[in-house]
């Protein structure tokens, strides 16, 4: 047993690592959106393919199922199983925009490795004294809370309106291959170590970690879910003088511009403002009643580079505050609309900023006098 131990501690290393970064793994960045514009279908194909291959809790999952597999029949049985319940709810799910926090849903997926691992160790007849539930059955149900997984992660990209279920499919046919490609090395894995006299202790210390690594990522994301989703705490990781301030100022009258934005079903947005270092300005916006991602940012004048600095994103349906612009450049929201229709956005600013020119009019109401006026809007 100890050889087999230290046979497989690089193995456990390893695998504890992947864990924890894919606990962290979420989110996109917007040079990694442009590119899935740019790149089309087969983009799409290629992030669900990546996304597979490196959501290793998918990974541990489809390691269980086929552990004690031999025949080639009953592999093709139970990873269609599951290949038919994770491609129903992320069809589903992300047509009609079902939305879960992907915190939660990866700690259910995170559970479902812990019980694939001790349903291989016979646990249910060992210590709990009753039979295993159909396994055929069970797979497919589990698969189904995957599907919200990749669903979440599907959700998360630049989808289009028009080409919706091209989206979709090219996603999951992504998701396949790389699903494919990691079955074909595990099998051949567990296939040399089959041969090996410590295969029995092997599978029993495989699986006994498998429930040890499920429930180590279950803690981990439900401690993001309780942590890192706080918009409160967010705010307060950040430096004090890059973060907005809320004032009462729900009841101001005297708004300098009130202006709507439309978000596309599925879509995103920009509006931004010129400020000068120094600079202070009041905002207030809200939305016709979805909740939106948005991040409120600014970015500095004349730099080349990309950079931008983030002074609050979070997922409401409203928002208020007073910045003051800690450098000369741009300031303003980014939205993500996740619903299958379009919202609109009320937004009220007052202070000292100038409109930036843009491609496209938005509709402009001044207190002062209703007028149609230019601002940015960046797709």
């Amino acid at each position: 047993m100890l050889s087999l131990l230290k046979q497989s501690r690089w193995f456990i290393m390893i695998f504890t690592t992947l864990v924890a970064s894919q606990v962290f793994g979420h989110g996109m960045s917007e040079a990694e959106k442009q590119t899935i514009i740019e790149g089309g279908n087969l983009r799409y194909i290629w992030i669900g393919a990546t996304h597979m291959l490196s959501g290793y809790d998918h990974l541990a999952f489809i390691f269980g199922i086929i552990f004690f597999l031999t025949r080639f029949k009953d592999i093709v049985k139970y990873i269609t199983a599951f290949t038919l319940g994770h491609s129903i709810t992320l069809i589903y799910a992300t047509f009609t925009a079902i939305q879960v926090n992907y915190f939660l849903i990866d700690a259910v997926i995170a559970l479902s490795v812990c019980y694939i691992a001790f349903a291989n160790l016979d646990g249910f007849d060992k210590y709990l004294n009753i039979k295993a539930p159909n396994m055929m059955v069970m797979i497919f149900g589990l698969g189904l809370i995957h599907g919200l997984g990749l669903s979440t992660r599907l959700q998360q990209l630049p989808l289009s309106e028009d080409n919706l279920l091209m989206n979709i499919i090219s996603f999951n046919i992504g998701i396949e291959l790389g699903q494919i490609s990691a079955l074909a090395v595990m099998l051949v894995l567990i296939a040399a170590f089959r041969k090996s006299h410590t295969f029995k202790s092997f599978s029993k210390a495989a699986n006994s970690f498998l429930i040890v690594a499920g429930g180590y990522l279950f803690l981990m994301q439900m401690h993001s879910y309780e942590h890192i989703t706080n918009a409160e705490e967010l705010a307060s990781n950040t430096e004090p003088t890059q973060v907005t301030k809320k004032n009462e100022i729900t009841n101001k009258s005297n708004w300098k511009d009130i202006i709507t934005v439309t978000i596309p079903a599925r879509g995103d947005k920009e509006y931004k403002l010129h400020l000068t270092k120094g600079a202070t300005f009041e905002y207030s916006w809200k939305s016709d009643g979805e909740r939106l991602f948005y991040d409120f940012h600014g970015e500095p004048a004349g730099d080349t580079t990309g950079y931008f600095k983030s002074f609050k994103k979070n997922t409401e349906t409203r928002s208020s505050g007073t910045l003051t612009a800690l450098f000369s450049g741009t300031h303003g929201w980014y939205w993500k609309n996740n619903s299958a229709s379009a919202v609109n956005i009320t937004l009220k600013i007052n202070g000292e900023y100038q409109h930036v020119d843009s491609k496209k009019k938005l509709q402009t109401e001044s207190t002062q006098q209703i007028n149609d006026k230019q601002h940015d809007t960046i797709f």
